[in-house]
């Protein structure tokens, strides 16, 4: 039954959201479906890696920093692009989360981009999400970056447990909601373009 779900993710992955006409090179990063923002220390090892390499798995292109930045790369000139440049976006909330920077930043360019974002609260709700001034962000970051939060804790999202919860069903769970917000961004853009084109008719 699982390999059958497998299998249908994958035609599902292929169908609708693989480019149907071959992929020019580019100057810029490569392309994501996902980015997956989050906190390293949380949840690297848990819940971000294992969903990318699901993803991947099933034909996508998950952006997550350790898999895809290399030595070298600079942070802001890899993962700013990479996020105006995705398709959907997976922000996982987790106790250390609003403590960096970089995970706030990336929340508010996703947001900022217009994004569609899908929140997982990993061991932490949604109230308990606050930026906190530690003397080091200006007033301006700290209201873009609590509006950003702001956003993202009004969106319908997942919940987890990592010391109750069942891995197994999380990381199914969560992979269908990530594909079915692909899907239906394809529908939306498939849209757009159609009528577009009777427009210009």
């Amino acid at each position: 039954m699982q390999q059958r779900c497998a299998s249908s993710a994958k035609n599902l992955c292929r169908k609708t959201l693989q480019p149907r006409a071959p992929i020019r090179p580019t100057t810029g990063p490569p392309l994501c479906d996902i980015f997956i923002n989050h906190r390293g220390v949380d949840t690297k090892r848990t819940i971000a890696g294992l969903l990318h390499d699901h993803l991947f798995r099933l034909g996508l292109r998950p952006f997550l920093d350790s898999m895809s930045m290399k030595p070298g790369d600079k942070l802001f000139g890899k993962i700013d692009p990479s996020i105006r440049r995705c398709k959907l976006g997976v922000a996982i909330f987790s106790p250390n989360y609003c403590d960096s920077y970089f995970c706030l930043h990336e929340l508010a360019l996703l947001m900022e981009s217009k994004k569609r974002v899908v929140p997982i609260f990993c061991d932490v709700k949604p109230s308990q999400l606050r930026v906190v001034d530690f003397g080091t962000h200006s007033a301006e970051q700290l209201q873009r970056f609590g509006l950003a939060l702001e956003e993202a804790k009004y969106t319908v999202g997942l919940t987890f447990d990592t010391l109750e919860g069942d891995w197994s069903g999380f990381l199914n769970t969560a992979t269908d909601a990530v594909i079915k917000n692909l899907v239906e961004l394809e529908a939306e853009n498939s849209s757009k373009k159609t009528t577009y084109i009777v427009q210009d008719l």
